[in-house]
């Protein structure tokens, strides 16, 4: 699943998949659905595009 991310303040950020959905998630949701994900730590840039 691909997905870019982008922080929006502090606490959150958004998480746009490839199909055209996205969330809005705090740190504590973003860390559990990396987990899911199967990814351990993400750099901390302003955007990232992720490849699963």
């Amino acid at each position: 699943m691909s997905f870019n991310m982008n922080r929006i303040n502090p606490n959150q950020t958004q998480v746009f998949f490839h199909d055209g959905r996205f969330e809005t998630l705090t740190n504590e949701e973003l860390d559990e659905f990396l987990l899911h994900m199967g990814i351990s730590e993400v750099n901390s840039g302003i955007e990232q595009d992720v490849t699963d």
